[in-house]
């Protein structure tokens, strides 16, 4: 089995941070190597994402595969898992399949219900960007504006694009992500209650996780607890970092 690629800095408990759809680890190393004072932190790319392996089997099985696979090849005893959205459903699930092997779990903004499919006119932006044929970052840009309106936005999705010797290429696995996207807001699969103590991170302009889909997470995980960053939305994490930082130690100490 193919290992994920990953980035580990820092020494102490086990930290495992894992990015959202269209996202990468890159998005996590400026709050990574804060985290690092304290932790190991070891920052993965999803399978299809970022420098890992191209697969075209793609669902939170075969992610939660390819976490226990470097669980295991890595040695870690009791890792912390932190996932920001479809990450956090890729560490809620692995806490639903095997909680005796890990410490704590933090997901930020997401939560174990199903959601609807709701980057149809991302990926379309994504594809109609003609890789092969650019010859800078801004043509791309100009293309994906005419989709996606938020400059911000823009930049995290644009940073999936890699110089290669004849141009520019995707680093993820588009064609894959666009067939397998129905599977991303999958509902988790569960049997017991998970007893893993949990932190859910929500950000205060974001619909993710509502005051109403409370209940039922506290169902799913007795021992939760829920914050939320108020002025940030499902970016959390990027908008108020400190805010982020501050909640997610204050939870692991």
């Amino acid at each position: 089995m193919e290992l994920l690629n990953y980035k580990r800095f820092g020494q102490g408990q086990p930290l495992i941070i894992l990015h959202g759809f269209l996202g990468s680890l890159d998005n996590w190393l400026t709050l990574g190597k804060r985290f690092s004072e304290h932790y190991d932190v070891i920052l993965v790319d999803q399978r299809n994402h970022g420098k890992s392996f191209h697969s075209d089997e793609f669902g939170y099985e075969e992610m939660v595969a390819d976490l226990e696979n470097l669980i295991e090849e890595l040695e870690l005893d009791n890792p912390i898992l932190l996932g920001h959205s479809m990450g956090g459903k890729t560490v809620m699930q692995y806490a639903a399949f095997h909680p005796q092997k890990i410490g704590k779990l933090i997901v930020a903004d997401i939560g174990p219900k199903s959601y609807p499919v709701h980057h149809d006119r991302i990926l379309e932006g994504l594809k109609a960007i003609p890789v092969n044929k650019l010859e800078s970052r801004q043509e791309a840009d100009d293309v994906l504006s005419k989709y996606v309106d938020v400059e911000s936005t823009r930049v995290f999705l644009l940073k999936n694009l890699k110089r290669t010797s004849d141009g520019f290429d995707w680093k993820m696995n588009l064609p894959i992500l666009c067939d397998k996207i129905s599977g991303v807001g999958k509902e988790l699969n569960y049997h017991l209650p998970i007893e893993t103590k949990t932190l859910f991170l929500r950000g205060g302009s974001s619909d993710y996780i509502s005051d109403e889909d409370w209940e039922k997470i506290e169902e799913i995980f007795p021992n939760a607890k829920l914050e939320t960053i108020y002025n940030t939305g499902h970016w959390l994490h990027a908008e108020d970092p400190d805010k982020f930082y501050e909640l997610v130690t204050n939870f692991l100490a």
